[in-house]
This record gives C-alpha cells, structure tokens and sequence, in this order.
C-alpha cells in the first residue's frame, strides 16, 4: 500500500498545461467534422434522441488524455513512505577524516595502514549507534565518501570500498580537515567532533592545516587527531619487475602540527603505532561525553512509477481497441 506519497520531479506537473492546446484543438476539429445543412424546421427531430455510441465517441479523446497525464505523472517520479517518528536520542555528530595516501600501505600496522584504519574505524561505527557519523577521505585532494548518516550500514559499506590511489597522491591535511569542517559545521547538534588520521607531512593542497584548524574552531567543533605509524623505520611495498619488494622507509608524521590542531580545537592528539593502540584510541574517543540529538527515522523511498505506467499503457491499449472497433468509423 502506498503511503505518503511525494514527487521527485513537480516542474513535470506544468505539461498539464498541454491539455489545453489539446482540447482547443479537439474541439475545432470536432466541429470542422460535422456536416451542416439547411431545413425549414427541425419539429420533426425534436424527439430523436442522440444515440448513446454518438456522446460515446468522445471517450477516445478522454481516454489519450488520461494516457498523457499519467505519463506526466510518471516523469514527476512518484515515490512512496513509510510514517516518519521523530524520536530523541544520546549522541554526537562525528565526520572521521581519513588519509589515503600512498604511504598508508605501508605494513607496520596488519595487514597495513589503511587496511587497520578502515577495519577499526567501522568497529568505531557500529559501537555507536546512537550517533550520526560521516567519512571523508583525502591524500593529494579531498572528497566526501560518506555525509552524516544514522544509516550506519551504508557508512559501513562506503568504508570497505576505500582504498589508495582513487585520487591524486600526496598528503594535503588542510584540505581533509576543511572537507569535514565543511560537512559538519551545519549540524544542529551540539556536540560535532572530527578523528583526523593521518601518517605524513602536509605538503598538497589550497588551504593549509593550520587554516583549517581555525575554520574548525569558528564553528565550536572538537578535531581529535591521530598520527598513524610506528616510529623509526616501516616496511613498505614496492612493485618491480620482479613482483613486490620491501623497503624499510622513514616514519614521518608531523606532529607538532597535529598537536595544535587538537589543542586549538579542544580536542586531543594521540599517536598510535599499531592496531591495538589504534582500537585503544577509539575506546577513548568513545568515552566523551553525548549530547541529545533529535533524529528522524524512516523507510528508504520506494518507486511507485510501476502501476501509474502500467495504467497508461493499458488505457492506450484500450484506446487503439475502440479506435478501430467500436468507433472505427468515427472522426
């Protein structure tokens, strides 16, 4: 059964005002059909009744306008829902900010850096139900994988198709930290919090970390920042000609900078260099304090074009049936 149904497309609605065209010009060939002719008196027709098959071959043209409006109202893409409750709950609003350089392969972490971060992060996701959480991922630029979403499964899902080298490699921090600002600095909640990981130097992109730290403090939202890679030396892949080989490469991660984006922002900065530290960060990040955010559930849109369509064709099918049956001889 539909249920509330809305229109994706309404500027499909203005064809209706094709009808009038239409029934202009029906009725001036209409009256173009019909034969005249002069009498002395018409007291000997004033009895004859209209035969019912004469009024009824106007039902050809009623029955194309019908055709065409529901095929208008199948190109305004009806969709249907389900009742939506408005319900309050614990939570906070929370964009994780992931970088996906090509370091990030490297394999001080299991089975490297992105592959734990990615893992971990989605165990972050389904421990907080409650919360509206979104993904950004940037190297050399930035972009919105996810936006803010109760829909935990769908962020979960858009996580696992992360991966390195879908974007321009490099490390541009300003500009992962200034997407995240971006999608959640209209957030009604009162807490909003960013999880900034990243294990480089910023050396790409249009606005610099410390720029977007400031962004980020404008509109009250706490940056916990994360540095990602074991100190010293890390193993990292290198494909040859003679297939994959290892080379040991120097951790760098700029700390300092990660240092004042948290301070600034009141958030905190963490360094983590393995999994379990990683899992241990999260916990702690799990542990700040919620705020009340008023949510909306409800059903995803269903489609509800099908039987408009189905109607239109059969009302045409009808239409050709009486056109060269019923009222084959008719104008």
């Amino acid at each position: 059964m539909m249920t509330n149904i809305e229109f994706v497309n309404k500027g499909f609605f203005l064809l209706f005002l094709i009808y009038i065209p239409l029934i202009i010009w029906y009725l001036w060939r209409y009256k173009r059909s019909v034969a005249s002719m002069n009498i002395s008196s018409i007291q000997a027709f004033e009895k004859v009744k209209t035969p019912i098959r004469a009024w009824l071959r106007h039902l050809l043209f009623v029955l194309r306008l019908a055709v065409i409006g529901l095929i208008i109202v199948v190109l305004a893409r009806p969709q249907s829902y389900d009742k939506w409750e408005e319900s309050k709950t614990n939570g906070v609003d929370i964009c994780i900010a992931l970088d996906v350089s090509g370091s990030m392969l490297a394999e001080d972490f299991k089975p490297n850096r992105i592959e734990a971060a990615k893992t971990i992060g989605q165990e972050f996701v389904s421990s907080r139900p409650e919360d509206r959480l979104g993904l950004v991922v940037f190297s050399g630029e930035a972009y919105t994988q996810c936006p803010l979403t109760i829909d935990h499964a769908q962020l979960i899902n858009l996580f696992s198709q992360v991966k390195s080298g879908l974007i321009e490699d490099g490390t541009a921090i300003g500009m992962g930290l200034a997407t995240a600002v971006n999608r959640i600095k209209n957030s009604k909640a009162v807490s909003r919090v960013i999880i900034l990981l990243t294990d480089g130097v910023n050396n790409m992109g249009e606005i610099s970390p410390m720029a977007a730290s400031e962004f980020a403090k404008k509109y009250g939202i706490r940056v916990y920042t994360i540095g990602i890679g074991k100190n010293g030396m890390a193993p990292y892949p290198f494909q040859t000609n003679f297939g994959i080989q290892y080379q040991n490469v120097e951790v760098q991660i700029d700390e300092a900078i990660l240092q004042n984006i948290a301070e600034q922002t009141g958030g905190k900065y963490f360094r983590a260099t393995n999994n379990d530290k990683l899992r241990e960060i999260y916990k702690e990040i799990d542990t700040m304090e919620k705020t009340i955010l008023e949510v909306k559930s409800f059903s995803r849109p269903k489609e509800e074009f099908l039987p408009f369509l189905l109607l239109a064709f059969s009302i045409l099918f009808l239409e050709l049936l009486l056109k060269f049956t019923v009222f084959k001889n008719t104008f």
